[in-house]
């Protein structure tokens, strides 16, 4: 028999001292059908304290509440269990629920039975997941208080371990979460919420970012929640309030993580020189554990920032090489474009160098042979002794037909300049009326051999911005062809004009005229019209082209009318100039 101080009286306990509902406590289940037990029981642990916690006593009255009871209440710390209830084993399958079906491994229990021959104390110990298994009549207050102590210890200790457990797992898993983020302010708001998590606690907290060499006291904000949150996208720390912007600042002077009563504040420095500061604001105090679990993840972070910084810089580069590949691309394709230009001209050359062969071969065939045959009765005429002035006749046709035949070279050479790829207008103000004159008179012998008047109508100072030596041929070559497919005797008009700001040239004449098909073809090249020079003259096909293209080139336009077969023709250039006075 136990001493009387130590036996275990049920009292009761009903004029106990109200607790503080707001202390620490922790959580008991009494599980007993015997309401003795769980009155002496509160007595005997009413002012029990551990850790400045005291207890919360919990009561079931059967094997059927205390499954209730357990399953409502996963926090309970330790169970004080009666072995027979309804059933001899109704407390040991109870054990079995507990560890079992619902998963509880942490909560401490302890057996306690009035009969302990009906289930022998080594059997149970090794049977059951129990801690401690108590006679009733051995249950004395300081053993109770022993007990209780040394399961609470226990339960305790699990807990840190579950927590430290739960902690590395989240970490872990927060590891592959956090280093896949390519934007600072995704990384920024999942760090907030894997502290959370971490912590399992809702709290507020605030992540602010310094990049390396901005001044001390400029930082900008990447996150932010719970009160915190109205400061996101914040780039001046002046934004914040005075007495969290002195937090953040100390944080960043003092470089290291500190921890107070609801407020945690941590520091990081990353490989690429950034700081980063975060700020929590919990509900309740850390643990020791919570801190080290803290400790643990901020030292993960500056790998995850540097990732994101070196994405970003690898994002830059990527995107600048995408630019300069662009660039190379589309230089590559203007080159390709310029070498399809350039083919397509070596073609146009080619076919036109074609074009000159044929010409060559069929227009200078005649002249060439009138040469040729002039010569040779020329020798014959010379062997024989002819009289001089037979000579002379030969030596006369053979001068016309080398003109006409250097004539036909003019016009060939002419005409591949005006093809020439590099040509180029020398733009000067010239005296349009002057120009027409100085080519008229230089026409005029060929108009007297055919009998023909010319007469040229231009006022003065009729100052155009041209190239000379071109416009002086194009209208050379309109004038000779007036004076080549007008009659004998016919005449011939020159006028200039200033029209609506542009310089007018027209020649008129009363030649053979042009039929609708004539006027269709006029200006390609090496054209045959249905007119034909009026005596004997030798035409290419080539100058009215030469006309279009030198006229093109100064941005104006060359048009040709007339009445038809026999009417004679009309050519008019428009050129555009400036009159002056």
């Amino acid at each position: 028999m136990a001493e009387q101080d130590d036996v275990l009286h049920l009292i009761d306990d009903t004029g106990a001292a109200p607790e503080d509902s707001s202390a620490r406590k922790w959580k008991i289940a009494v599980i007993d059908d015997d309401a003795a037990v769980h009155e002496g029981t509160r007595f005997a642990l009413s002012d029990y304290s551990l850790n400045g916690a005291t207890l919360e006593i919990l009561s079931a009255y059967s094997a059927a509440e205390g499954r209730t009871l357990m399953r409502d209440n996963p926090d309970v710390a330790a169970v004080l269990l009666d072995v027979i209830m309804e059933t001899d084993v109704a407390g040991l399958e109870l054990v079995e629920y507990i560890r079992n079906e619902i998963k509880n491994e942490t909560v401490r229990i302890i057996l306690r039975t009035g009969q302990p021959g009906q289930a022998p104390e080594r059997r149970v110990i090794v049977q059951y997941d129990i801690n401690d298994y108590k006679a009733k009549t051995e249950l004395t207050a300081d053993k109770l208080f022993t007990s209780l102590t040394a399961a609470l210890r226990s339960y305790q200790q699990l807990e840190r371990m579950v927590q430290t457990r739960r902690g590395l797992e989240i970490i872990i898993d927060a590891a592959s979460t956090l280093y896949d983020f390519k934007s600072m302010q995704r990384l920024a708001e999942g760090v907030l919420t894997q502290l959370a998590s971490l912590l399992n606690v809702d709290c507020a907290g605030i992540l602010v970012l310094r990049d390396d060499g901005v001044a001390s006291s400029e930082f900008s904000v990447l996150a932010g929640s719970g009160c915190y949150s109205r400061f996101i996208g914040t780039t001046s720390s002046k934004a914040l309030d005075p007495d969290l912007r002195a937090m953040v600042e100390a944080a960043f002077q003092r470089r290291k993580n500190e921890f107070a009563d609801h407020r945690s504040v941590l520091y990081l420095r990353t490989g690429s020189g950034r700081e980063v500061v975060v700020l929590l604001q919990a509900e309740r105090q850390l643990s020791d554990t919570d801190r080290a679990l803290v400790e643990i993840f901020s030292s993960r972070l500056s790998i995850a920032f540097d990732n994101v910084i070196l994405y970003r810089q690898l994002h830059e580069a990527n995107t600048q090489l995408e630019d300069r590949v662009a660039q190379r691309t589309r230089a590559l394709m203007q080159a390709n474009r310029r070498l399809s230009a350039q083919w397509l001209r070596l073609q146009r050359a080619n076919g036109f160098k074609n074009e000159i062969l044929g010409t060559v071969a069929h227009d200078l065939k005649n002249p060439l042979g009138v040469i040729l045959g002039r010569t040779e009765m020329l020798t014959e005429l010379i062997g024989a002794g002819s009289p001089k002035e037979n000579v002379n006749a030969q030596v006369e046709h053979i001068r016309d037909a080398t003109k006409r035949l250097t004539s036909m070279v003019d016009h060939l050479i002419s005409d591949a300049m005006a093809d020439a790829f590099d040509i180029t207008i020398r733009r000067e103000p010239v005296d349009i009326a002057a120009l027409v004159t100085e080519v008229t008179d230089s026409n005029l012998p060929s108009a007297v051999n055919k009998q023909q008047a010319i007469t040229v109508s231009a006022p003065p100072n009729v100052v155009t911005m041209c190239d000379t030596d071109r416009i002086r041929e194009a209208i050379d070559n309109l004038v000779s062809n007036a004076i080549k497919y007008s009659p004998i005797g016919g005449r011939i008009l020159v006028t200039v004009t200033h029209e609506s700001g542009d310089t007018v040239i027209r020649i008129a004449d009363q030649g053979a005229g042009l039929s609708p098909e004539d006027l269709g073809r006029l200006f390609g090249r090496f054209q045959r019209l249905s007119a034909k020079p009026t005596a004997g003259e030798s035409s290419t096909g080539l100058g009215l082209s030469i006309v279009k293209r030198i006229i093109d080139m100064h941005g104006g336009h060359v048009t040709a009318e007339s009445a038809g077969p026999g009417q004679g023709s009309t050519f008019t250039v428009r050129l555009p100039a400036t009159e002056t006075t």
